[in-house]
C-alpha cells in the first residue's frame, strides 16, 4: 500500500507549512481548515489540513482550527470525546459558542495582517 493523504510523512514540507500557519493563530481566535490550507499554499486542501492536524506535534494548537460553518468537526480517527475536548480548550481560551454549538466567525476568526514567509 502506497502513501496516501493519511500517511504522508510528518517531515513533509506541506505538513510543516500547515503546522507553521496553525502555530500563528493567537489564543482566543480560530481559523478554518480552508483558511489554513490557503495560507499554507495548499489550494483546496482543507482535508489535508485535517490529516496534518491529526499527526501534529504537541506544540501545534490544533484546537484553533474549525470548519467553515464555525463548528468543531467530528474526529472519528481521534476517538470519542475529541470534539468535546476541542470545544473545552477553545472555551478555556475565551472563544464562545452559540446554542447551536457554532463559533461566530465574524467575531472569532483570526485575520492575519500578512502571510508569514513560507
Amino acid at each position: 500500500m502506497g502513501e496516501g493523504p493519511h500517511t504522508e510523512p510528518a517531515d513533509s514540507g506541506r505538513w510543516q507549512r500547515i503546522w507553521a500557519q496553525v502555530r500563528r493563530i493567537p489564543e482566543g481566535r480560530v481559523a478554518t481548515y480552508g483558511q489554513i490550507a490557503e495560507l499554507a499554499g495548499v489550494p483546496r486542501g482543507a482535508r489535508q489540513v485535517g490529516y496534518a492536524l491529526h499527526r501534529a506535534p504537541p506544540d501545534v494548537p490544533w484546537q484553533r482550527v474549525i470548519n467553515a460553518r464555525g463548528e468543531v468537526s467530528q474526529r472519528s480517527a481521534d476517538g470519542a470525546g475529541a470534539d468535546q475536548l476541542q470545544r473545552q480548550l477553545l472555551e478555556e481560551e475565551g472563544v464562545e459558542f452559540d446554542l447551536a454549538g457554532r463559533v461566530d466567525l465574524a467575531v472569532w476568526r483570526w485575520r492575519p495582517r500578512r502571510p508569514a514567509a513560507r
